[in-house]
């Protein structure tokens, strides 16, 4: 007899739970928190604004990242085929005659930072492998 009993103080809760009382929508509150569920009712916006948290970064996705060319790897690139001389690069060839000419004159502007009074050279590191993708050790 005692499964009657529990049962039917189930029911009662199940009830109660049910119902549009002050307590009942508290319990409700309280056992969506502790359950990790939303506490209060959804509408619309706020079932959009959970499904944009919930999902990746803009930032982080690869259609985001490699939407733009490769600039700087183009211009690494770029760079090694002039030293080659594959390629000719004509504003690079006329800055380096100004500065060749400003260090005929006297008048070079090497910073104190420069190694040698040389200019520093930019290292790039490229962001994509053969297959076109940014984040290649992912993936396996």
């Amino acid at each position: 007899m005692a499964t009657k009993g529990a049962m039917t103080k189930f029911f009662t809760y199940s009830r109660t739970m049910k119902s549009d009382t002050e307590y009942a929508n508290r319990m409700r509150r309280l056992s969506n928190q502790i359950f990790g569920e939303s506490r209060r009712p959804e509408t619309n916006s706020t079932i959009q604004m959970a499904q944009k948290f919930a999902s990746e970064p803009k930032e982080q996705r690869e259609r985001w990242v490699v939407y733009y060319p490769a600039h700087e790897e183009t211009n690494e690139l770029m760079r090694h085929l002039r030293d080659y001389g594959l390629y000719r690069d004509e504003h690079k060839d006329f800055c380096d005659e100004m500065d060749r000419l400003r260090d005929l004159r006297g008048k070079n502007k090497a910073r104190r930072s420069w190694v040698d009074g040389k200019r520093p050279v930019k290292i790039v590191e490229p962001r994509y492998d053969g297959l076109n993708n940014y984040n290649s050790d992912n993936q396996n």
